[in-house]
């Protein structure tokens, strides 16, 4: 069985039961200990995943989950990304009646994560999809207003629709194989029926593909990200995606030649990447705005999973560009939590001359999104592309050059009031950032500027 395999997953997951049940002794005033019992975890966690991802590559609970190269990363980036979102939280629901539940779900969420990251077995899959899942109805629903509870509502509907989906594509699969487990459903598949083997991998992909907020699974992820705290809509379009587009990766290695799964994932690609842009040129509020970029980026990060059979260069770009978005996403999220106040676009003009330090991290995350060198996303989308050349799909790194251009625009509408004037009397009095959040912007920006300029070593790291 192997459990200690699991340490980072077993860590985390104790650690949410154990904030859990301190939280409910601590007096409110105190409740921020609970926070950093979750960072404790959070560190331990991290530490223990680098720690087995020096190793070779494992497997635990009769090889049910694998721990390899790409569960490294994952764990290593759901785990980071995580303490950003703690750092984010202090300024916003510290004192608040739910501040130790916060906390709680959040680990919990990061352990499905993680699970969904390192399952090899249909049955693992779906246990850690729902704990992934299950948490973020009650996170995104915790301000207690229409739009939380309306962006809360359309999570639980789309999610319980797609997990009936991922269960109904598991018995399928199930059904025509009669196995589960990763390795031998890949000897069995190119014997099964390729209609049903297709129903039964769009089921799973489906499911997967809400998860990770991609098309056509996305349309709660405006929403949630403008409808939540900003510690919670940084979270949903982080950390969850991270998990799920490795699954994805792992489900890509099952799929025999009878199904155009490759093909149709690329269109999904595309679509994301192009409906997502044009959607957030519209978009006023800077939150709403991430969230569809979020969507956009899913259909980038789809592409290296479309070519995992077809180039050598797939597999490292994937894990590069997850870890340079999760590092980037989380600086453009926590600028917007640093100053809550500002709740359109247009309410930013001026703040490279009054907060010169959080304008200069969101020019960093926004023209990282976009992939401007020398950031860490540049070089995940070159990468990218490059493995879908080398794969022999030049149309879709095509579409994803074009569709990068494309974005180019609704991130400049962020930033050009930013540089504008400042509004006659405004600048006597500018609320002051919130330390924390403008702290996370500032580390995060660097984060992605060092992974840009340091690429060489951290792709010779992934790749081998």
């Amino acid at each position: 069985m192997r459990p200690m395999v699991m340490l980072p997953e077993i860590l985390i997951f104790a650690g949410g039961l154990a904030v859990l049940i301190c939280g409910s002794f601590v007096p409110r005033a105190r409740q921020w200990w609970t926070r950093l019992l979750a960072a404790v975890v959070l560190v331990g966690a991290v530490i223990a995943a680098a720690v087995a991802s020096a190793g070779a590559t494992t497997t635990a609970f009769d090889g049910a989950v694998v721990v390899d190269t790409a569960t490294g990363v994952v764990r290593i980036a759901a785990g980071v990304g995580a303490l950003a979102v703690l750092a984010i939280a202090g300024g916003e629901i510290a004192g608040s009646d739910r501040e130790s539940e916060t906390y709680a779900l959040i680990l919990f969420a990061t352990t499905g994560t993680l699970v969904v990251a390192g399952a090899q077995d249909l049955l693992v899959l779906a246990p850690g999809f729902l704990l992934a899942g299950i948490p973020l109805y009650g996170l995104i629903g915790l301000r207690r207003d229409g739009a939380s509870a309306e962006a809360a509502m359309k999570t639980y509907l789309l999610g319980a629709l797609f997990g009936i989906v991922m269960l109904a594509g598991i018995t399928l699969l199930y059904g025509v194989t009669a196995v589960t487990d990763y390795p031998e459903l890949a000897r069995r598949l190119p014997d099964a029926p390729a209609a049903v083997v297709a129903a039964g991998l769009l089921g799973v992909s489906a499911a997967l593909l809400f998860k990770a907020g991609g098309v056509p699974a996305h349309f709660w992820v405006p929403d949630a990200a403008q409808g939540s705290h900003a510690l919670v809509a940084t979270f949903v379009t982080t950390v969850p995606k991270v998990g799920a587009l490795v699954a994805l990766y792992r489900l890509a290695q099952i799929v025999p030649d009878t199904v155009a799964w490759a093909a149709a994932l690329a269109v999904l690609a595309v679509a994301g990447m192009v409906l997502a842009t044009l959607a957030a040129y519209w978009q006023d509020d800077p939150r709403r705005l991430l969230g569809w970029s979020t969507v956009a980026q899913v259909g980038f990060l789809l592409v290296p999973v479309v070519v995992i059979g077809d180039s050598e260069f797939a597999l490292p770009a994937l894990l590069f560009y997850l870890v340079g978005y999760t590092v980037t996403n989380v600086g453009a999220f926590a600028v917007s939590a640093a100053r809550p106040d500002l709740r359109t676009l247009g309410e930013y003009r001026g703040l490279a001359a009054t907060s010169p330090m959080l304008a200069g991290s969101l020019v960093v995350a926004l023209l990282g999104l976009v992939g401007t060198p020398p950031t860490a996303v540049f070089v995940g989308k070159l990468t990218v592309a490059t493995a879908a050349w080398d794969g022999g799909w030049v149309w879709l790194a095509v579409a994803l050059v074009i569709a990068t251009v494309l974005s180019l625009f609704f991130y400049l509408r962020w930033l050009a009031p930013v540089f504008g004037r400042t509004v006659p009397g405004r600048s006597d009095d500018v609320p002051r950032a919130e330390p924390w959040a403008a702290a996370t912007a500032v580390v995060a920006a660097a984060a992605s500027l060092l992974l840009g300029v340091a690429a060489g070593p951290v792709w010779n790291l992934l790749a081998g």
